[in-house]
């Protein structure tokens, strides 16, 4: 049985899970064990995470009858699940009115109720054939975990969107009120030195509106702009940003000679950076270091920015991509939320933590770049 071709779609979709679905994956895997001598039959019910409930696929040997509506609806009745056996362990099981040798491997249990591969053969399975079995459940639930990640990403992704959204649409429309009142107060005051002073506000609130339509931008990750960046050189840019607040308290940031290119938006993803930054500068004590490091992986690399400042609270850690959430006086609490929103748009992940040596760190995971035919690092 050839389980390899279907191992390395696996590793091929972990970045790409919305455009091979675990249905489709499951099709895959039930397609290749039926092509498989003895095997005239298989079965196999899964959860999916993103419609919430139990599924199954199906799939016949070439020359195989198709069971009928009664035969399907005895297997999908689960009575001849007597016990049920450890995950990825086969067990041959007794089916009524089935002339065959019949299999069960599960895959896992979810909502108290089991995932398995069922298998029907013509002859007794050998155990060549069980430990290719084992081996088809095993690459499901390893499947099926990346998926079950996808999902809650989708969902956070989603919530992160509709929020956005709503902000953006609160605030344009306030916006547009001020706006009005701006254009009408300059209009009055013609004639009047006072009129710099409104024309300086509707120029504010001209920059606010672009501000705007960047944020509300950030809620659509289908409008990403990718190309090949330069990590090392995105975050240099950041830091020249922030050179008048590391002046004045001091600050040394440290970042890596080694550098990577990265398939991102340039303009969202130096606001992380900004961010993330930003944040480490603010909350470091005078004359303190920020460490700025990655470490590079075959298929993804791993940011962290860590402060020597007061650290996170157990309640900062479960709330600081929460909107609204501020530890800094006057703070929106929208960054973090926007800079977690773009990298799970980058099919990444972004988290907290406190630091054994004090002060809090942020970790970013983002894929890389695969270049054929050449070398993406520096």
């Amino acid at each position: 049985m050839k389980t390899g071709f279907a191992l390395q779609r696996t590793e091929q979709d972990l970045h790409d899970l919305g455009s091979f679905n675990i249905q489709s994956f499951c099709q895959l895997q039930s397609e290749q064990l039926t092509s498989q001598y003895p095997i005239l039959f298989t079965r196999i019910v899964y959860h999916d995470c993103l419609v919430k409930t139990h599924q199954e696929v199906i799939s016949y040997a070439q020359a195989q009858t198709p069971f009928s509506f009664k035969e399907l609806a005895y297997l999908r009745t689960e009575t001849w699940l007597i016990n049920y056996p450890p995950a990825f362990e086969v067990q041959e099981i007794k089916l009524n009115d089935f002339a065959n040798f019949a299999y069960i491997c599960p895959i896992g249990y979810r909502n108290q109720k089991p995932e398995y591969i069922q298998i029907v053969t013509e002859v007794a399975l050998s155990l060549d054939g069980q430990q290719q079995l084992q081996k088809s459940a095993m690459l499901l639930s390893k499947y099926a975990s990346i998926y079950l990640i996808y999902g809650r990403q989708k969902t956070e992704i989603q919530l992160l969107e509709e929020l956005l959204h709503k902000i953006g649409h609160q605030l344009r429309n306030s916006l547009a009120m001020i706006g009005l009142y701006a254009h009408n107060l300059y209009l009055g005051l013609a004639g009047n030195k006072c009129q710099e002073q409104a024309t300086i506000i509707r120029e504010g609130i001209e920059n606010l509106d672009t501000n705007l339509n960047q944020l509300i931008d950030c809620g659509q990750g289908a409008k990403l702009r990718k190309s090949s960046q330069d990590l090392r050189t995105l975050v240099l840019e950041s830091i020249q940003g922030l050179e008048p607040l590391i002046n004045q308290k001091q600050i040394t940031i440290t970042i890596p000679d080694k550098t990577t290119n990265l398939l991102i938006d340039r303009l969202q993803m130096k606001q992380v950076f900004d961010n993330l930054l930003s944040n480490a500068v603010y909350f470091s004590p005078h004359a303190a270091t920020v460490t700025c490091s990655w470490q590079i992986f075959q298929d993804e690399i791993l940011i962290k920015i860590a402060d020597q400042g007061t650290g996170l609270s157990p309640e900062d850690i479960q709330k600081i991509f929460t909107p609204f959430y501020s530890r800094r006086p006057g703070g929106t609490g929208l960054g973090l939320t926007i800079a977690k929103k773009i990298v799970l748009d980058h099919r990444g992940n972004l988290w907290a933590q406190s630091v054994s040596e004090g002060g809090a760190q942020f970790c970013v995971v983002l894929p890389r770049l695969k270049m054929s035919g050449s070398v993406a690092d520096g």
